[in-house]
């Protein structure tokens, strides 16, 4: 079939394969050095106690099959090795099955892990990840040119991911709609950046330019991207420069980063194509088929975007084939976050030596500036945010990261920047106080070197000590 594929692509592809290895790589990274804390045996939210209630068809994962910390850490380990071969160009050097093999094992090991991950996992770039790699499968390597339906594909997600969180916008947040979200974004976002605070001090005419043109990029230039070129690659540059703006103003993991790998597959990039022989039969069937399963797929997705109650980051399938994606619907016009604290004295009063934990990338010491993270995914702060917005967040795993806490758990304590009690030194008692933060003016932050000011607002949680610790006064 003469139409099968795009030559002119081959150069796009190979840019979009070694990008989203990369991806895959930090994904695999991160699984690997939090997992024992957050989901281990041990971990605030196991998995083991996890696959007891829940069955395989609803959550297929290698780890419904067996668990153990070291079989965890073995798989993530893999994925990063597989990644990395991957990152290399393994995947030119195989026979076309080969490649597609070898592209398949990230994605059945990430499945694996975000399908147990539970709320450490709840965010919409796990689906992206497993939604993009899984079509990565089908797209060849060097023996074939890419295929036209998988390229199709592929802005077909690209178009969802933003064209999702533009109706998202529109019909959530009145701010988005008066212009004015970016009065209070930088500042309340989940995790900011290193950036994020000279991006809130824009002039206000600027914010309201920005979010304009944010509603133009998400709106309207989606449906330039099934247009012929040079409109669909003027269409993908367009949305790059808008995600690369984000990359600057904040922390959001790879989520801005997998959707310039997807804006990459859209790009005609320059360049004579190698001559490639023709797909064989079974490579066509095979696409064709995947092609009718996403269509097939594509009914809830649809469905939920086009809807009045439009729902963000959902999966309709448990492979996350097709899914529906958004961002902040809602913009929160005030910063509030937990501070947790401990202390050695055998009894706790308010004016007891209660000493800060620093955690790596959450606002905590109003002197701290934030760091840059992404694509890099910080779990445990990124919840945070979300504990401070309602306890509800936090009510199944705060109370246990709590408990380790006051237990110095090693793997717990790698979570965070600096804890302030010594290893063979655990606090008596822990304690949780929520602050009001605010960015500090220009003035402020030339006299105090601050960039943070934060105000008391109410306990979090009590002083909260191990069961069977006495209280000696």
């Amino acid at each position: 079939m003469d139409w099968f594929t795009a030559p002119d692509y081959w150069l796009s592809r190979l840019v979009f394969q070694r990008a989203l290895a990369g991806v895959y790589l930090v994904a695999f990274l991160t699984a690997a050095l939090q997992f024992r804390a957050l989901l281990g045996a041990r971990g605030m939210l196991p998995i083991p106690r996890y696959v007891r209630r829940i069955p395989f068809k609803a959550a297929p994962s290698l780890f419904q099959l067996h668990y153990s910390d070291r079989f965890f850490a073995a798989c993530a380990w893999s994925g990063c090795a597989v990644s990395a071969a991957l990152l290399a160009g393994l995947d030119s050097r195989l026979p076309l099955w080969g490649a597609m093999v070898l592209w398949l094992l990230p994605w059945a090991l990430y499945l694996s892990i975000v399908n147990v991950g539970q709320t450490w996992y709840g965010f919409g770039w796990e689906s992206l990840l497993l939604e993009v790699g899984f079509l990565a499968v089908f797209l060849g390597n060097d023996e074939v040119a890419p295929p036209i339906l998988v390229l199709f594909l592929l802005r077909w997600i690209l178009f969802r991911v933003e064209f999702g969180a533009g109706l998202i916008k529109m019909r959530g947040d009145a701010c988005w709609r008066k212009l004015t979200c970016l009065d209070y974004h930088h500042e309340t976002q989940p995790m900011p950046g290193p950036l994020s605070w000279f991006f809130h001090h824009l002039p206000r005419p600027l914010h309201r330019a920005e979010v304009a043109a944010n509603h133009v990029t998400q709106l309207v230039v989606p449906v330039l991207l099934f247009t012929p070129q040079p409109i669909a690659t003027a269409a993908a540059s367009l949305m790059i420069a808008t995600q690369l703006w984000l990359v600057l103003s904040g922390n959001f993991s790879w989520l801005n980063w997998i959707t310039i790998v997807l804006a990459v597959s859209a790009l005609e990039l320059p360049g004579d194509p190698p001559s490639l022989p023709a797909a064989p039969l079974w490579y066509e069937i095979v696409v064709l088929a995947v092609a009718a399963l996403i269509a097939y797929l594509s009914y809830h997705p649809v469905t939920n975007m086009i809807s009045r109650r439009q729902i963000m980051n959902r999966s309709f399938d448990p492979l996350h084939l097709v899914n529906t994606y958004g961002a902040f619907g809602s913009v929160s016009r005030f910063r509030y976050e937990v501070v947790v604290e401990g202390t050695a004295d055998e009894v706790a009063r308010e004016d007891s030596d209660w000493r800060e934990y620093e955690f790596k990338g959450k606002p905590g010491d109003p002197r701290r500036w934030p760091r840059q993270f992404a694509p890099y995914h910080l779990r445990l702060d990124w919840l945070m945010w979300f504990a401070a917005l309602s306890p509800s967040y936090a009510g199944p795993w705060f109370g246990t990261f709590v408990e380790r806490l006051l237990e110095n758990d090693r793997d717990t304590l790698k979570l965070l920047r600096r804890s302030p009690f010594p290893p063979d030194a655990p606090p008596r008692y822990i304690r949780a106080r929520l602050f009001r933060y605010r960015y500090t003016s220009w003035r402020e932050l030339r006299e105090t070197g601050a960039c943070w000011e934060r105000t008391y607002v109410r306990e979090y949680l009590p002083p909260t000590r191990l069961a069977g610790v006495s209280q000696r006064s």
